[in-house]
């Protein structure tokens, strides 16, 4: 069903505020989970809401700090989330980066002891607009199996990246899994099957339940070693960086009983580029757009293009929310 973006963005301000969370941290939490269904991805957005609001109930989360961070090297902080929501900690981060960066060319920041940060490409888009490249990396339970196992070993380990341009910033956010765990709950939650090939059940067989896949595993994407590799490569960099734990012993950001213990990671790189080197960003990704398509009816895009589209849209029509979700989060609304 469809609903307005500031009444539920209202909605969510104020259940947070109802848990003792600060006005600028629910502002920041709640502009997360709206800036993801705006954007298509609802697996990320409003479906974590109610499982938030159990986990600061359960002092799993807390809901004033903003975490501490420690400079171990001068282009290096480490940060402390002190269970703190994940989008306000990541926010802060990118606040105390954006102060040493354009000294020292780049920083990076290993977050560990936080909470689930949601959609990556808040984050990416959010340095690209302060004129900064931003790589961004997570990682979460062990949901995908290896290449050649059937055994969940991996995080969905997703990475984003953020390039400003001379207009709209060039953003990619993508997981190594075929898809995020959180799209498969978005699938149990309407009740419609998963694509054949993306997960396997309990005992390691394809299946297009989402019940099942939930206790399964994730395949790998491209469901071959190269996304294997990936997720491999982000699963050990975020430990080295971050402190945080590996996969099979992640826990915390798809219950409300555990205290998240996956890791985050964000380098952020001063570009100091001359305004006709943006400019010419720009203009080579005109460039893909305008060339050759398969279809005619489908013009080449570039990442990011389908998901501000989608943005304007939501924006005119209203989010559409299954209607389970929608009477949970007004049961919880009145108490």
């Amino acid at each position: 069903m469809l609903v307005s973006t500031e009444s539920i963005r209202e909605t969510a301000e104020k259940l947070l505020l109802d848990q003792g969370v600060s006005l600028s941290n629910a502002r920041v939490q709640a502009d997360l989970l709206i800036e993801a269904e705006l954007r298509g991805l609802p697996s990320h957005g409003l479906q974590r809401l109610p499982r938030l609001i159990a986990r600061l109930q359960g002092g799993l989360a807390h809901p004033t700090t903003s975490g501490m961070g420690t400079w171990i090297r001068s282009g290096f902080l480490s940060v402390d989330g002190k269970r703190g929501l994940g989008p306000v900690v990541m926010m802060r981060a990118i606040e105390q980066l954006s102060q040493v960066v354009t000294e020292h060319g780049i920083a990076l920041a290993g977050i560990r002891n936080t909470n689930h940060i949601g959609m990556l490409a808040y984050y990416a888009e959010a340095a690209a607009n302060r004129g900064l490249i931003a790589i961004v990396l997570t990682t979460s339970e062990a949901l995908v199996h290896p290449f050649g196992g059937t055994e969940a070993m991996l995080g969905t380990n997703p990475i984003a990246i953020g390039i400003p341009t001379g207009a709209e910033p060039f953003v990619l956010d993508l997981a190594t899994s075929r898809v995020s765990m959180g799209k498969i709950h978005h699938y149990a939650l309407t009740g419609d099957p998963i694509p054949d090939g993306w997960a396997v059940d309990a005992q390691g067989q394809r299946t297009t339940d989402p019940e099942a896949a939930k206790s399964g595993a994730i395949a790998p994407f491209g469901d071959d070693a190269k996304g294997y590799g990936l997720g491999l490569g982000i699963e050990l960099l975020v430990a080295a960086l971050a402190g945080s734990a590996f996969a099979p012993d992640v826990r915390g950001t798809l219950d409300a009983t555990e205290i998240a213990n996956k890791g985050d990671v964000i380098v952020m790189i001063d570009p100091a580029a001359e305004e006709n080197r943006a400019a010419g960003l720009t203009t080579y990704l005109h460039r893909l757009r305008a060339s050759r398509p398969t279809d005619p009816s489908r013009p080449v895009a570039v990442p990011g293009d389908g998901m501000r589209a989608r943005r304007a849209r939501a924006l005119s029509t209203g989010i559409d929310l299954p209607e389970p979700l929608h009477n949970e989060i007004q049961a919880l609304a009145k108490g």
